[in-house]
């Protein structure tokens, strides 16, 4: 259970009905939220610098516990039902690999002759193994507490808009009501830890968050992006709560750190969404990276107000103890404290290296 909202004491039964000996069912929701979540969100990590890897975060924490399960019950190999093409094969082999080395990995959509969607949702209605989708709507969707990734049936035609019955978690932003309401995060060490001023756990935080944002539709998110084995792939995301929380960290972000380590935090960022994309959280270089991200988290505290209407998040207030922002040097009215006398010496040498080619230039002309 990653907050998925499915019946997961039916999946369970459903386990065991086709032919499972035994079916371990797990709440791993603030396992999630605090060892992968908050991470990904203290580090600005969006793929493509739009998806917040709500997908991409669940599989490592996947397959670790599958991992431990396998060891618990002594078993010799996993197996997992992800096709030949998706990113999702990598994520889970690889965190295994890293994690189980010795333990043996079978992928049975890469053995057997089932080449379609619908191949699969034949074979298993001819097994007796009940499946949501249909011919019709043969859509791929996988859903946890940070969000929604939806693909397949119309949608691989790029110019085709997606349906409305695709959408879980977000209302349709031209059908929801007329308005807006104002909402207010507070951050602790760039984690989010109150909700209009009432302390949340993460998990509660986010789902409540997910409620308020989704019903006016913020959070719909339709892009071409690149996959891990080298093809492009039309995938259409939800999650209001990873919007929301991105943009008003990122936010925070702007008044407390310094001009440097926010640009350079910037390059991380990129980095580190990569990393979780490629299935390569249990990696070194992971562990490496969120050291440092760690590090620039620990003055990240303070409130940023939001404004929520149709479709749209935005940022109407910010505060912080340890800002950096000085109002005294910021005005243009009473109060100025900017010494005004410092700029000419300041651009002389700034623009030393353009004054010097501007002098060679037009030599040369």
């Amino acid at each position: 259970d990653l907050g998925e909202g499915s019946d997961l004491e039916a999946v369970q039964d459903k386990a065991i009905r086709t032919g499972a000996s035994e079916a371990h069912v797990d709440d791993l929701r603030q396992r999630f939220v605090a060892e992968f979540v908050g991470p990904a969100l203290q580090a600005g990590a969006l793929y493509e610098g739009i998806y917040p890897l709500h997908t991409a975060l669940g599989r490592p924490l996947l397959a670790q516990r599958l991992c431990e399960v396998a060891e618990e019950v002594g078993a010799d190999a996993i197996a997992h039902g992800c096709t030949a093409k998706g990113n999702d094969q990598v994520r889970f082999e690889v965190a295994a690999q890293s994690l189980s080395p010795h333990l043996k990995i079978i992928a049975p959509l890469r053995e057997w002759e089932l080449l379609t969607r619908e191949d699969e949702i034949d074979y298993a209605r001819a097994k007796g193994v009940e499946v949501e989708v249909s011919r019709a709507k043969p859509y791929s969707i996988d859903q946890n507490l940070w969000g929604c990734a939806i693909e397949c049936g119309e949608m691989e035609d790029l110019w085709v808009e997606p349906p409305e019955d695709v959408w879980r978690m977000t209302k349709d932003p031209t059908a929801v009501a007329a308005g807006h309401t104002e909402i207010s995060l507070t951050f602790h060490r760039g984690l989010p830890v109150a909700l209009d001023g009432e302390v949340l756990d993460g998990v509660t935080l986010i789902d409540r968050l997910n409620r308020v944002a989704g019903a006016y539709g913020i959070g719909r998110i339709d892009i071409v992006e690149n996959r891990v084995v080298g093809l492009k792939s039309r995938e259409v995301y939800e999650g209001p709560a990873a919007t929301v929380l991105h943009l008003a960290h990122r936010e925070l972000e702007r008044v407390v750190l310094d001009r440097e380590t926010s640009m350079y935090k910037d390059k991380i960022a990129l980095d580190f969404a990569r990393i979780i994309y490629d299935g390569l959280w249990f990696s070194p270089l992971r562990e490496s990276l969120q050291a440092f991200i760690r590090h620039t988290q620990q003055p990240m505290s303070g409130e940023i107000r939001v404004k929520l209407s149709a479709g749209l998040a935005q940022i109407t207030g910010r505060r912080s103890q340890y800002s950096l922002y000085d109002e005294g040097l910021a005005t243009y009215s009473d109060g100025d404290t900017f010494d005004r006398t410092a700029a000419d010496g300041f651009l002389k040498l700034y623009g030393l290296t353009y004054r010097t080619v501007g002098r060679v230039r037009r030599r040369e002309d």
